[in-house]
């Protein structure tokens, strides 16, 4: 579907999904001067991500729940938990924790919380964006109005929505299990989870459509914990 390319779809380079990308890559390298001398980990992230980053950092540990191929050889993929990360993770020290639209899909408040933890205990600087509840559409299915609606509701929409990013799921269980996995934030709730943060807005049309938890932005690394 060429609207579905256009709007929506993560492997297009021509999307508005992917504009927003490298915008969103471009203002991290702004925020974060001297980002090419830092060890990054990036929670939920993609090797896709920075081998199209305007900045490359000096390394980066990708964590997802499944190991990532790449042939990058300053970026190394690690499966595990973001909400409880593994030894290897933990007892490594980096510059920059950096995390794009992962939060809202852990799973609940002590989840999020924990997720917060491992951002604080990581590094001493920080990244973490997530989609505006209240941006007027669901940005998963570009689905107007979507995180509004009761579970069944959405779960029926979505089921054959057109804008959707990917493939339809195979029956309504599948369905219902979709929308139960993302539970977008608020401003209040991203300042909450990162109180030392300051929260910035991703904006389209005037309207904040996702938000930004930045720790330690304007920082360039010192010689003590460059790479570390």
């Amino acid at each position: 579907m060429a609207l579905r390319r256009l709007v929506a779809d993560e492997s297009s380079d021509v999307s508005l999904g992917a504009w927003a990308r490298r915008r969103r890559a471009e203002r991290l390298a702004t925020t974060f001067p001297g980002l090419e001398a830092m060890s990054v980990l990036d929670l939920g992230g993609t090797e896709h991500y920075w081998r199209s980053a305007p900045v490359k950092p000096s390394s980066v540990v990708l964590l997802n729940q499944y190991r990532q191929q790449t042939d990058l050889s300053w970026v190394t993929s690690v499966a595990g938990d973001a909400c409880d990360p593994p030894a290897e993770v933990r007892s490594a020290r980096f510059d920059l924790v950096v995390s794009n639209s992962t939060i809202e899909h852990v799973g609940g408040h002590v989840r999020r919380q924990q997720f917060a933890d491992t951002v604080r205990k990581a590094a001493p600087r920080a990244w973490v964006q997530t989609p505006n509840r209240y941006f007027p559409m669901e940005p998963h299915w570009m689905l107007p109005g979507g995180q509004f609606l009761p579970p069944g509701i959405r779960a029926a929409l979505v089921k054959r929505w057109p804008l959707r990013p990917s493939g339809f799921p195979s029956d309504v269980r599948d369905a219902v299990r979709e929308v139960l996995e993302i539970d977008l934030l608020s401003r209040t709730q991203l300042a909450w989870y990162f109180p030392d943060a300051t929260i910035l807005s991703e904006r389209v049309l005037g309207l904040p459509k996702s938000l930004i938890a930045v720790v330690g932005g304007g920082q360039a690394p010192a010689a003590a914990d460059a790479g570390g």
